[in-house]
């Protein structure tokens, strides 16, 4: 089966604003989200990518803009499926507002039982990615062949989630997961199971120095806004 190669968009507005974008309109890439989105044309140029599937909200498509100038030829498709988790009432909220929220607590340790007031579930938003990416792994290699590689640029929790169930971790455990932005992962499908080859790499490995300021104990919800 097809070799999946994750992209979280670049960094965002929201990112650097604190803020839970979700699926809140006109979300776009701030100037480092941009230079980072510049430089993933070269950062894959050695993969023969089949085929490139997007989330259809704004920052995942100006993240694949320069990428898919690139690549004139490889067909792009949206899909829905992949887009952010709806996080209903808490779009657009300042993450530093939801901490006190009780169900946050429940987000960061027992996120199968987390649903959003007015969204989603995490155990929903987890089921339309895995589904949306077997569906697309029998696309591609229905019309690419066993050994092809394509794309999808989607979120930072839908990118964890997918992870999780490819290494067959419970959902509870999938906050212990980091991909940045613009982050790539790639996982390797096979007939009996899928394997982890790339998790989150950036090519840079600054975001690995110690900080002046302690780090966050729980995970961010959304992804996160990456190295500083």
């Amino acid at each position: 089966m097809p070799t999946l190669i994750l992209v979280r968009h670049g960094r965002s507005t929201a990112n650097t604003a604190g803020l839970l974008a979700g699926w809140t309109p006109g979300v776009a890439l701030d100037e480092r989200g941009a230079a980072q989105a510049a430089a993933l044309p070269a950062r894959l140029a050695d993969l023969p990518l089949a085929q490139i599937v997007v989330s259809p909200l704004q920052r995942c498509q100006e993240t694949l803009a320069p990428l898919i100038a690139a690549r004139p030829d490889v067909p792009v498709s949206a899909e829905e499926r992949i887009g952010e988790c709806d996080y209903g009432d808490w779009s657009g909220r300042k993450l530093a507002e939801l901490t006190d929220e009780p169900l946050m607590q429940v987000v960061q340790q027992h996120p199968t039982a987390a649903a959003f007031p007015g969204g989603e579930s995490m155990r929903q938003m987890q089921h339309r990615a895995a589904e949306a990416v077997r569906e697309w792994n029998a696309r591609v290699e229905r019309e690419y062949g066993t050994d092809a590689v394509y794309l999808m640029c989607s979120h930072g929790d839908i990118i964890k989630s997918l992870v999780a169930d490819a290494l067959g971790l419970h959902l509870d455990l999938f906050q212990r997961i980091s991909v940045e932005p613009c982050s790539i992962t790639a996982i390797r499908y096979t007939r009996l199971r899928p394997f982890l080859v790339r998790l989150g790499d950036t090519g840079d490995f600054a975001s690995l120095a110690p900080r002046e300021e302690p780090g966050e104990a729980d995970a961010p919800v959304g992804g996160g806004a990456g190295a500083p």
